[in-house]
């Protein structure tokens, strides 16, 4: 059976997708694994917005819901707001893990959409370039760099925590001046370990 939510410590974590905008090179999926901890995420079909919820059970007993997964969540934006609707009915706080890439796929800013149904959003910078992004992301949208860097200015005005990320030990990724770069778009800064 597909697993669509898998529990990491006291977090809920749920993959709804498994299509990505980008094909970066550190990603377990693009190595072929499916694998986080003992769960496997391959999928072999899009779960449908009851499935998900169906998995779900109590999203107040959880720390948050984590839209994430070996896919990018807001590619199924309808399915997300639906379900976000739900935990947040249930009293649960809602986190998305992205690649800040949603507005420009949905080809309008989704941010006020999600606001009031998402607590915090991840965004993954991965870079403090352009150039050292599309080498590790190898995104298959022009203008991915810029309009992540976008989403996650605007991000604050609509989503309560706005975290960028950036992975540690990826060659030419300067983590000081991604650092930096989070700070001037308002955003707070998480460090990554390279799985």
């Amino acid at each position: 059976m597909q697993q669509i939510s898998y529990q990491l410590a006291n977090s809920l974590y749920l993959s709804i997708t498994d299509r990505c905008t980008l094909v970066c090179e550190f990603c377990p999926k693009t190595q072929g694994s499916y694998q986080i901890g003992d769960y496997n995420l391959k999928m072999d079909h899009l779960p449908t917005a009851e499935e998900i919820i169906a998995s779900i059970h109590n999203a107040g007993q959880y720390d948050e819901v984590v839209f994430c997964g070996y896919g990018e969540s807001t590619l199924r934006l309808k399915v997300l707001l639906e379900v976000a609707a739900f935990i947040k009915q249930q009293g649960g706080k809602v986190r998305v893990n992205t690649d800040g890439l949603g507005s420009l796929v949905n080809k309008r800013n989704i941010l006020p959409e999600m606001q009031g149904l998402v607590d915090a959003v991840s965004v993954s910078l991965n870079a403090q370039n352009e150039e050292v992004y599309n080498r590790h992301c190898q995104p298959q949208l022009p203008g991915s760099y810029q309009a992540m860097l976008e989403f996650l200015q605007e991000a604050p005005k609509y989503i309560p925590s706005v975290t960028a990320s950036a992975i540690d030990g990826l060659e030419g990724v300067d983590i000081v001046a991604c650092q930096k770069k989070a700070d001037e778009l308002g955003a707070k800064f998480r460090v990554r370990p390279l799985f």
